[in-house]
């Protein structure tokens, strides 16, 4: 079956209708069971609100009104969430209005590292990992997947947007943070072959996969966080996660097969579609003609990610990375919480301030005061979006406070040191 890509030009007028068509056009329900639980796996690229990095509460929303105007039950619908050690997903479902989507719907939430069982990846997909091309060798004991996973579907809500490690970041990426345990900065040096297998993984365990893109903010520069954010009023759908992120990665100027490796790597192993000429795309297709020229993450890196870069695959590899395996590796946590909550964000709150007096920005910053009836399914969108901007001026300490909060979380939480209690707790 040829590989469809759909593609809508979207305002907030009809937003909600216009996710609703986008998933019928890339034909969801032909690959997302009614019968069982469906994720929806909800990206949090930063814990503060920052345009183009994370899901957005109109895109989820517009998903979950889509499922119930189609029939499908909110009671095998819920979010799902993973954790990083310098992400804090509650702090960031809250800053981005994830969480009062979810609870107006009063859908359940579910974070992956809450009480949640794993199970051994070898027990879930069995001789399936003699063809990873690179997770055999980053985990030679094995690694844990969440139990909830197998015999679910799930439909992945990324953003677009580029990204310093894999120059752009879409619905492959999005698994990332779910699939794998909390030592998954060991993949970094291998990260295009990790998610060729992670997505050989979701494959075997889940019933449906989908992908519902968001690009009506969409960032460009060294992503997922520090960007330039732009108003591009895009939305993307598709069943094939290679497809979508090659139809992404176009609009933003990129050669799929030629600039994007995990896409190339993806597309020759047959897992899905990289060659956008291949691609039966739908929708608007007037969007694909225009001309983003994104300049991607590598012109203009901060200094975290030339370090990061320096430590990967640079000069550092051999003196640094290894204490990224070991007892010490929380430093990097730590610098990483300083760097871009303590110091970065609050710098660049303009870039932010910017945008917050477009449509969308405007939206997400009344979300609360025009919050719909979710029984009200035939609301098209908002014709109004409020006349205030988003304030940030009076944020800026609070901000700062909160990034204090969250670098206590990421020493809290380190997995090094978690698994040193665990065992001593197991004896």
């Amino acid at each position: 079956m040829k590989s469809k890509v759909a593609i809508i030009k979207t305002n907030p007028s009809t937003v909600l209708d216009d996710y609703h068509r986008l998933m019928n056009l890339a034909d969801y329900q032909k690959h997302i069971a009614k019968d069982i639980d469906t994720a929806l796996k909800i990206n949090i690229s930063w814990h503060f609100f920052y345009p183009g990095s994370s899901t957005t509460p109109w895109q989820l929303e517009g998903v979950i009104r889509a499922m119930k105007r189609d029939g499908y039950s909110p009671d095998l619908i819920h979010g799902c969430h993973n954790r990083t050690v310098v992400i804090d997903s509650r702090l960031g479902e809250k800053e981005n209005k994830q969480v009062n989507v979810i609870n107006s719907h009063k859908l359940r939430n579910i974070h992956l590292y809450e009480g949640e069982e794993w199970i051994d990846i070898r027990d879930a997909v069995g001789d399936l990992t003699k063809k990873f091309l690179c997770l055999n060798d980053v985990y030679p004991k094995g690694f844990l997947i969440p139990k909830r996973f197998p015999g679910e579907n799930i439909i992945h809500l990324p953003t677009v947007k580029t990204h310093v490690f894999t120059t752009t970041t879409g619905a492959m990426k999005n698994a990332f943070g779910g699939l794998l345990n909390e030592k998954r900065h060991w993949t970094h040096p291998v990260i295009h072959e990790t998610l060729v297998d992670l997505l050989m993984i979701q494959k075997k365990i889940h019933r449906g996969v989908f992908a519902v893109m968001d690009g009506t903010f969409a960032g460009d520069g060294p992503g997922p966080r520090c960007m330039i954010p732009h108003v591009k009023n895009v939305i993307l759908a598709s069943a094939d996660q290679v497809a979508i992120d090659a139809v992404a990665a176009k609009l933003m100027g990129f050669d799929p097969l030629k600039d994007i490796k995990y896409i190339r790597l993806a597309h020759d192993a047959g897992l899905g579609c990289g060659d956008v000429r291949q691609i039966e795309i739908v929708g608007d297709l007037e969007a694909l003609k225009e001309k983003w020229n994104f300049v991607g993450p590598f012109k203009k890196m901060t200094f975290a990610s030339k370090c990061q870069h320096l430590i990967y695959w640079g000069p550092l590899k051999k003196p640094v990375e290894w204490s990224l395996k070991t007892i010490l590796a929380p430093w990097s946590y730590i610098a990483s919480v300083i760097y871009h909550d303590l110091y970065w964000y609050p710098k660049h709150y303009n870039r932010v301030k910017q945008i917050s007096t477009s449509d969308w920005g405007r939206l997400f910053s009344n979300w609360e005061q025009l919050e719909l009836s979710p029984d009200d399914l035939s609301v098209p969108g908002w014709d109004f979006v409020g006349d205030d901007p988003l304030e940030l001026s009076e944020q800026t300490k609070g901000m700062i406070r909160k990034g204090f909060k969250v670098l206590g979380g990421a020493i809290k939480e380190a997995p090094e040191f978690n698994n040193r209690k665990r065992k001593k707790q197991n004896t």
